[in-house]
C-alpha cells in the first residue's frame, strides 16, 4: 500500500494550499483517513480526520474553521484544503490510512503513512 502526498509549497501568511493524498490501497474506500503534521523540533500532531464515506470529520482546534478535509473514493484520493494559513502551520504534512472505518485522531489507529509534503508559510 502506498500513500502519495502532494500539493505542499511556500505560501505567504493568509494564503491557501490544497494537499492531496493518492492511495493505492483497494481498501481505501472502506477506511478512515487522516492528516498529521510535524514541525521542526516538535512532535507529530493530529490535524484532521475523515470517515470512510466522508460523512464524519474532525479537526484539531488549531485548524478548525480554516482547514477542510474531504475525499473522493472514486479516485482513491483525500484532500486537505488549507485557507488563512499562518506561519505556525509550517510543517511536513503526512496523510495516513486508518485500520477503522470511522474517523480517528489517534496516530496509533493508522496503519499506513505517506512520505509527507512540506508546507512553509512565510510571515
Amino acid at each position: 500500500v502506498q500513500l502519495q502526498a502532494s500539493g505542499g509549497g511556500l505560501v505567504q501568511t493568509g494564503g491557501s494550499l490544497r494537499l492531496s493524498c493518492a492511495a493505492s490501497s483497494r481498501m481505501f474506500s472502506n477506511n478512515g483517513m487522516g492528516w498529521f503534521r510535524q514541525a521542526p523540533g516538535k512532535e507529530r500532531e493530529f490535524v484532521a480526520t475523515i470517515s470512510w464515506n466522508g460523512g464524519d470529520t474532525y479537526y484539531a482546534e488549531s485548524v478548525k474553521g480554516r482547514f477542510t478535509i474531504s475525499r473522493d473514493n472514486s479516485k482513491n484520493t483525500m484532500y486537505l484544503q488549507m485557507n488563512s494559513l499562518k506561519p505556525e502551520d509550517t510543517a511536513v504534512y503526512y496523510c495516513a490510512e486508518s485500520r477503522y472505518a470511522s474517523r480517528t485522531s489517534q496516530a496509533g489507529h493508522y496503519r499506513y503513512w505517506g512520505q509527507g509534503t512540506q508546507v512553509t508559510v512565510s510571515s
